[in-house]
């Protein structure tokens, strides 16, 4: 059972908050404030945005809106209609538990419970402040604003080789844009997934006509140019950098809340943090995987979707069953549908079904025979079915599964 210093178990004669804030208003806060009114919540629910846009979905920016074929991704909800108060263009910039309030840049907000879901912002290219031409793309106006960059099939560098690095270089050769990807690690995705697997992955960027430079670290960024540490230089009518994201929970200083090393709300395996009616979910928050044996910090899209729920059900004293979800994201990047399921940090076995050279193939990872992550690629059905055997901790047949003509689901000791 979770500690007392998260609040312990909610009592069922204990009362409901009649005011939930939502600090957030991403997918992580949306969700929560539908899940509110879901699972039957009659108190008021205000959710508070630093964005002045409708809230949105974050996928199609590096796709859709970026290549002009969208002018946004608003969700389809009836805020008004779900009697939820939003509150847009306002940032939460200081919590004080002991008052019960968040302070925003519109002044006081009180509180019964309230929801941490802030997000993440991304990492700057240190010396790239404030130099033209240099963008993020996290929200709606930095695709916005990288859109007409496409449009005139700028010559175009990305720092960093990861998830978002690809996805925009594969949008910009789409457009027609030159691009060259700056990595400082020997492969793309090195922090994600092992060598053996993003090895036939960094051969994907020049089937597309897209340049990867490996070993290759930033030293200045100027107007127009890039210039690396062994002395290249790039030319650069724009540049993207996609470096990773950190959790935005600055603003949380001095209000006592436990933080990990990454700077994420460690909250607990129902989403409660150490303080006390304050929950959080989504980007900025950590949890416990008795699945894994670890604390996770989890900055996707289906994290955002499924936390909510548990938290709404704690709100309401439903106690709900501990958070500890089979981790999942996808990706779409020079033509292949990237999907991936689970932790496959503790694996003591690989099973590959497919050649890695095809267009379609998948690694499944195991310990003990039983999966603990799968990785498809243009393979739906083994991420599927794979992602069932997480779940359930079904042991297969490593000879079966290497099989990509047998199903994973046909696979199974």
């Amino acid at each position: 059972m979770p500690s007392a210093a998260y609040g312990g178990p909610v009592s069922e004669h204990q009362q409901t908050p009649r005011h939930v804030v939502i600090a957030g208003a991403g997918m992580a806060g949306v969700q929560t404030a539908v899940a509110l009114r879901e699972q039957g919540f009659t108190g008021t629910v205000t959710l508070i945005g630093a964005e002045s846009h409708q809230p949105y979905d974050r996928p199609p920016l590096s796709k859709a809106v970026l290549l002009g074929k969208a002018e946004g991704s608003a969700f389809d909800i009836d805020f008004a209609d779900l009697d939820i108060d939003l509150r847009l263009g306002l940032e939460a910039v200081a919590l004080r538990p002991a008052d019960r309030e968040i302070d925003t840049t519109a002044g006081p907000v009180p509180y019964d419970a309230l929801v941490l879901a802030t997000g993440a912002h991304p990492v700057t290219l240190p010396g790239a402040e404030g130099v033209p031409g240099v963008h993020l793309l996290r929200t709606l106006d930095d695709a916005l604003r990288l859109a007409p960059v496409l449009e005139r099939r700028k010559t175009v560098v990305v720092v960093g080789a990861g998830w978002i690095g690809a996805e925009f270089a594969t949008a910009a050769r789409e457009a027609g844009c030159a691009v060259t990807v700056v990595e400082a690690a020997e492969r793309p995705l090195g922090d994600a997934l092992p060598a053996e697997v993003t090895a036939f992955m960094a051969g994907w960027y020049a089937e597309r006509g897209a340049e990867l430079l490996t070993h290759a670290r930033v030293a200045t960024v100027r107007p127009g140019a890039v210039v690396l540490d062994d002395g290249r230089e790039l030319a650069a009518d724009a540049v993207v950098v996609g470096i990773g994201a950190r959790p935005t929970t600055g603003w949380l200083a001095g209000s006592g809340i436990a933080l990990d090393p990454d700077g994420a709300v460690t909250a607990d395996d129902r989403l409660r943090t150490s303080l006390p009616d304050v929950y959080a979910v989504g980007d900025c928050a950590s949890f416990p995987s008795a699945r894994y044996g670890a604390r996770l910090l989890v900055h996707h899209w289906d994290n955002a979707l499924q936390g909510p729920r548990t938290v709404a059900a704690d709100i309401l004293g439903a106690l709900p069953e501990p958070y500890d979800p089979v981790p999942y994201f996808w990706s779409e990047q020079f033509g292949r549908f990237v999907q991936y399921a689970g932790r496959h940090a503790d694996a003591d076995g690989t099973v590959w079904r497919g050649d890695p050279s095809s267009e379609a193939w998948s690694v499944l990872w195991l310990r003990g025979g039983v999966p603990v992550a799968l990785l498809a690629v243009g393979r739906p059905r083994d991420l599927a079915q794979g992602r069932k055997l997480i779940e359930s901790a079904t042991p297969v047949d490593p000879e079966r599964a290497a099989d990509p003509a047998v199903p994973l689901k046909a696979a199974v000791r």
